[in-house]
């Protein structure tokens, strides 16, 4: 069940203490070592909460805290940084696991239909509520998002993201060409609308806006120069779009952008990378891009789940991290199948194995939780089990079943734990979901 209002949201909350174990990161896990000195593993442990959604502390089990703390013991259960979702299209819930087609053909049979519903304020509001309260069960308490063209879509999600607390990144989508009716704006009216809603939510509550550019063929070079002023004016906003998801794509950018020395050279000319731009996918990044991409900060969001069922490609990630490139997790729903991260994160594993590189729980988690928020350039609020950070938090079970049980009981080592935890779980697993200290998710008893 999804608790929680947001007008009881921002009252007092009492001053708490959970049990369990707790597992975060403390720097960035090597490629490939399962036993990283990255990895902040606490057994046992109180996580204290003060009363202004902040970590307070963490001590020892056998330490408990003093009669003025409210103590939540979920002994046995793992306790988490809240996920962070770096690429996610709020509107598309209803399409996910649609069948049969590859990325351009999807986006005109499926997505777009979708979206185009989101012009009914109605509609963007319940669809803003829905997908957000998805989020937070699943374990994702914060996440970078593309809702639709429409102002009303993006204004209802920052809405009813600012109602739970939660941190938010995300903008009007820009498209002035290539698109159906009722999915087109035009460059001077795109700008007021994103201008008005900077002004509105970037910086209020835990709302950030991002200049977010649905990808290079369906904005004109005058609207891609217009969202390069829009950065340039304000260096605090972020920047999202799509980058070489897919071969027929690329071939589109080719025709659409000649003098452009690659697809992700068309955002460069346009003054749209630096260091908190997000761009999804990026599996057939060319010759060049990686200096270009380390040099201004920007990073991919990998989406392993909807690279597998799209048939995109697969990734490879070492050859990102061997050149300076962050990268962080994402479902891309609804492209991808799922708003688990732990199915989001066994895809990654899969697509990795494919090409022969073995990526380790240790890597994985940290992508979605203190890598991303580095990434994101929020790493001092959200991402690790730190005092002062916000308790954005997500509690699992260990085992949900006779499989999973079973498997936990004869792991060797806690990255054989953790690595098995990852591969099997879901959203089956999450007990609960706390976000600045309140607990907006609690699970249904069976």
């Amino acid at each position: 069940m999804a608790a929680a209002g947001a007008r009881r949201l921002y009252s007092i909350a009492p001053m708490r203490a959970i049990r369990a174990d707790l597992l975060d990161f403390v720097d960035t896990p090597v490629w490939g070592d399962p036993f990283s000195a990255a990895v902040r593993w606490r057994p046992d442990h109180w996580l204290l909460i003060g009363d202004d959604g902040r970590i307070a502390g963490v001590q020892p089990g056998d330490h408990p805290p003093g009669p003025e703390w409210t103590c939540d013991d979920q002994r046995g259960r793992l306790l988490l940084p809240g996920f962070i979702d770096a690429h996610v299209h709020s509107a598309q819930l209803e399409v996910i696991a649609s069948y049969g087609t590859e990325l351009l053909d999807w986006l005109h049979r499926h997505a777009f239909p979708a979206e185009r519903t989101f012009a009914d304020p109605e509609v963007a509001a319940a669809g803003a509520a829905r997908f957000l309260d998805a989020l937070l069960a699943h374990g994702s308490t914060s996440a970078v998002v593309f809702p639709t063209v429409h102002k009303v879509s993006a204004d209802a999600l920052f809405t009813a993201a600012h109602e739970r607390g939660m941190r938010i990144v995300a903008g009007k989508v820009l498209m002035d060409r290539h698109a159906p009716d009722g999915l087109r704006d035009d460059v001077a009216q795109a700008g007021r609308d994103c201008i008005d809603l900077i002004q509105r939510w970037h910086g209020r509550g835990r709302s950030r806006y991002a200049v977010t550019v649905r990808f290079a063929p369906t904005s004109t070079p005058a609207q891609l120069a217009m969202a390069g002023e829009l950065l340039r004016a304000d260096p605090s906003l972020h920047f999202q779009t799509h980058v070489a998801e897919n071969r027929a794509e690329l071939r589109w950018v080719r025709e659409l952008f000649p003098a452009a020395r690659s697809y992700l050279d068309v955002y460069a000319r346009a003054g749209l990378l630096h260091r908190r731009g997000v761009l999804a996918h990026g599996i057939w990044l060319e010759e060049g891009d990686l200096p270009v991409l380390r040099d201004s900060g920007a990073h991919i969001a990998f989406c392993p789940s909807s690279n597998l069922f799209l048939g995109s490609g697969l990734l490879d990630w070492p050859v990102l991290a061997d050149a300076g490139v962050g990268v962080s997790m994402a479902s891309d729903v609804g492209g991808g199948t799922s708003l688990s991260m732990q199915r989001t994160l066994a895809d990654g594993y899969r697509v990795q194995a494919l090409g022969g590189r073995r990526l380790t729980a240790w890597c994985a988690l940290h992508a979605a939780t203190r890598g991303a928020a580095r990434q994101l350039q929020l790493d001092d609020e959200i991402g690790r089990l730190e005092p002062g950070l916000m308790a954005d938090l997500c509690l699992w079970d260990w085992a949900v079943g006779a499989v999973d049980a079973r498997r936990q009981q004869v792991a060797r080592d806690l990255h054989e734990k953790v690595f098995a935890w990852m591969m099997l779980s879901d959203e089956r697993h999450l007990a609960a979901t706390w976000v600045a200290g309140r607990r907006l998710y609690i699970r249904s008893p069976s």
